[in-house]
C-alpha cells in the first residue's frame, strides 16, 4: 500500500549556474499533473543565485530536495540525486531547459502499463532560432523485449549521439539499482552515453513512444556556441579510439564494433564542418579553415570512410554522396560552398 511520503517518478535536476532559466524550469516540474513526484536539485557549487532560487521554491512545495556540493561536475551532481532518489522511476531534467505539463504523467503511464524497464521519448531542440524535434526509428508504442534491445538499442547508441541523452526517458530504479548503473566522471563518451548503455545492457523491456515532452535551450558552452574555446573534434576522435564497454565484446564481432564507430565519427565530422564553417567573431576564417582542413585529413577520418560507405550503401542521398565525395578528394573549399549553399536553403 502506497504511503503518502511515496513518490512514483523522482527527477533529478543538476544546477550549476543556472539563474537566468532556473525559474521556468521550476515551475515546469511543479506544474506536471502526475502530483506524486519529487524534485532533487544538485547544486553543483553555483557562484550565481540558483541556490536561494531552489530554496525559495523549496518553501513553496515540499517535493522539493534541494542537496548541496561543491564543484565536482554533472555526473556527480547526477549521481548524489540517484542516491537521495526514492522513487519507482527516474528521470533527469537540466536546469535550463523545461518540460511539458503531461510529460512525466505521460512517461508514468506508458511504464507502468507493462511495467517496463524504461519508456523512450522524443526531445525538442532550440538551437540558434530554430525548432528542431529529436525522433528516433524505433517501433511505437510497442513492449520491446531484450532481443530488441540487443540488436537495435544498444547498437543505435554505439552508432549515433541522438540517443544519448538521459533527459527524455523516464528509468526504473530498481533496474539502475540492481545494476549498480551511475554516471562515469570524466569519460570522453560522455556521461549520458554511457550512463545509457550501462542502463540499456541491464533492461530486459522498454518502449518507445512518439510524445514530445521536453524542451532543449542551447546556450552558452554548447558546441555552436564555444567553438574557439573547446576542441570538438579531437573528442570525436576520442570516442572513436574508446574501446565500447565490455559488454559490446560478447554482443558483436570487432569488425562491426569498427563499422558503427566509423559511421559515428563521420556523422560528427559532417556535423562539425557545418558548425566551423559557421561565420563568426570568435574565431578567424583562416583558423576555421585550417580547422576543417586537419579534420577532414586526419587518418581516422580517412580509414573510417570507406567503412561508412559500405555501412550506408543504397541509403546516401545526392547531396550526402557530393558532401562525402569532397571529404574523400581533402577539398576544403568545397565544403566550403556546401556549408554556406546547406544555410541559404535552410534560411
Amino acid at each position: 500500500m502506497r504511503t503518502e511520503l511515496s513518490y512514483k517518478v523522482s527527477v533529478i535536476i543538476p544546477v550549476y549556474n543556472a539563474q537566468r532559466h532556473l525559474p521556468a524550469c521550476i515551475d515546469s516540474l511543479l506544474g506536471q499533473t502526475l502530483r506524486e513526484c519529487e524534485f532533487i536539485f544538485v547544486n553543483d557549487g553555483s557562484t550565481d543565485d540558483s541556490g536561494p532560487i531552489i530554496a525559495s521554491y523549496q518553501g513553496l512545495d515540499a517535493r522539493i530536495k534541494l542537496i548541496g556540493q561543491e564543484n565536482r561536475g554533472v555526473s556527480l551532481a547526477r549521481n548524489a540525486g540517484l542516491a537521495a532518489a526514492t522513487g519507482d522511476y527516474i528521470g533527469f531534467v537540466d536546469a535550463d531547459d523545461y518540460i511539458e505539463p503531461d510529460m512525466y504523467e505521460r512517461l508514468y503511464d506508458c511504464a507502468v502499463m507493462d511495467d517496463c524497464d524504461v519508456v523512450v521519448s522524443n526531445m525538442e531542440s532550440e538551437i540558434e532560432g530554430r525548432t528542431v524535434v529529436t525522433r528516433y526509428p524505433f517501433k511505437v508504442n510497442e513492449l520491446l523485449g531484450r532481443d530488441y534491445i540487443r540488436n537495435e538499442i544498444l547498437p543505435y547508441l554505439l552508432m549515433a549521439d541522438h540517443l544519448n541523452t538521459a533527459v527524455n526517458k523516464l528509468y526504473k530504479r530498481s533496474v539502475a539499482a540492481a545494476g549498480r548503473v551511475a554516471f562515469p566522471e570524466r569519460v570522453p563518451l560522455g556521461e549520458d552515453g554511457m550512463f545509457n548503455m550501462s542502463f540499456f545492457s541491464c533492461a530486459s523491456t522498454m518502449k518507445y513512444i512518439d510524445y514530445t515532452g521536453y524542451h532543449y535551450r542551447e546556450v552558452a558552452g554548447s558546441a555552436t556556441r564555444n567553438i574557439a574555446g573547446k576542441d570538438y573534434f579531437h573528442r570525436a576522435l576520442e570516442v572513436y579510439r574508446m574501446e565500447p564497454p565490455a559488454f559490446y565484446k560478447e554482443m558483436m564481432p570487432p569488425g562491426r564494433i569498427k563499422q558503427l564507430k566509423s559511421v559515428r565519427l563521420i556523422h560528427n565530422t559532417v556535423s562539425l564542418i557545418y558548425i566551423y564553417f559557421k561565420p563568426g567573431s570568435d574565431m578567424s576564417f583562416r583558423q576555421r579553415y585550417v580547422y576543417v582542413k586537419r579534420m577532414i585529413t586526419d587518418p581516422y577520418v580517412r580509414e573510417s570512410l570507406p567503412v561508412y560507405y559500405e555501412k550506408r550503401t543504397g541509403s546516401i542521398g545526392r547531396y550526402e554522396r557530393w558532401l562525402l565525395a569532397m571529404i574523400r578528394a581533402k577539398f576544403t573549399f568545397g565544403l566550403l560552398c556546401a556549408a554556406a549553399y546547406s544555410r541559404i536553403r535552410s534560411a
